[in-house]
């Protein structure tokens, strides 16, 4: 069994991003500007945002972060919104979800425009994505393929099951790995897929997004499988400082010994997500999605 490290991959690319920020500048080019809107005082989206500032600090990004309070009508915050849109000094911007109630998140997401949203959640870089124009892609698919790549594992003609259908997660990474480039062949599994530990055995690729903690069982999984982690859910445990622990969507110490790879939690898919962020960032800056 293999371990795939996301922190060490991760590193590295932040590593290769801060080369190539700092060759930009040095050549009289503008330094990349990314910015958070964030709503609220939600602890998983304040520990996010920090990590991206921290993240941006690292690769020599500017970085911007604007506040609001729950009670921000949607109005205002689509006037935010439309004001990034027009600053010509930001490359890219991401509205940290979820927000409150009475702001339609889908709005909201339509309302960035597409060549500075990074996060890859507009229908335009979606749309772009699944007939493989160039595009923002959505920050944890991206990762993954990444640590496909760089982990060198074989995945045309391979038979990849994704567990989970969330327009963030599931859908895009379906697309990604039927692409031409990855020529996987990809079935999509969900809460209502019938013979479900069956269809999940026989996954060459196993990719897990269900938000259920320890959901996959070694029954699921054949021998030599490679298993991919997307879940991260805070659980109580008494074992841990802050009283808190992170769970995965699979049972790891049950299903690593049956796997050729797998990704841990903490530590696979989750510092991927973020340097995902990054790279799309970049990307804008260098204006090679829209030229």
């Amino acid at each position: 069994m293999n371990l795939i490290d996301g922190k060490k991959v991760a590193a590295e690319i932040k590593q290769e991003i801060a080369e190539e920020v700092k060759k930009i500048i040095d050549n009289g080019g503008k330094q990349p500007h990314l910015a958070a809107i964030l709503v609220g005082h939600d602890g998983g989206s304040e520990t996010y945002v920090a990590y991206k500032i921290k993240d941006c600090e690292a690769v020599g990004f500017k970085s911007s972060l604007i506040r609001y309070e729950d009670d921000v009508t949607e109005e205002e915050l689509l006037a935010k919104v439309e004001e990034l849109n027009n600053d010509d000094d930001l490359d890219g911007f991401i509205v940290q979800l979820p927000l409150p109630k009475h702001i339609s998140e889908q709005k909201v997401i339509e309302a960035i425009d597409p060549k500075k949203d990074v996060d890859g959640f507009h229908p335009i870089n979606v749309g772009r994505m699944v007939i493989g124009l160039p595009s923002f892609v959505s920050a944890t698919p991206y990762g993954i393929v990444e640590l496909l790549k760089r982990y060198n594992i074989e995945t045309s003609g391979k038979n990849c099951v994704v567990l989970g259908r969330s327009n963030i997660v599931g859908r895009p990474m379906s697309v990604l790995m039927s692409q031409k480039a990855i020529n996987a062949t990809v079935t999509v599994a969900h809460s209502r897929t019938a013979n479900l530990k069956e269809v999940c055995a026989n996954a060459d690729i196993l990719i897990v997004a269900m938000g259920v903690p320890e959901f996959v069982t070694a029954d699921m999984v054949k021998e030599g499988a490679v298993v991919i982690d997307v879940g991260t859910t805070r659980v109580k445990s008494d074992k841990t400082k802050s009283g808190w622990k992170l769970k995965g969507d699979v049972l790891y110490d049950e299903v690593a010994p049956k796997c050729s790879y797998i990704t841990p939690v903490p530590g696979g898919v989750g510092p991927m997500t973020r340097t995902s962020l990054l790279l799309n960032t970049l990307l804008s800056a260098k204006k090679e999605i829209y030229k």
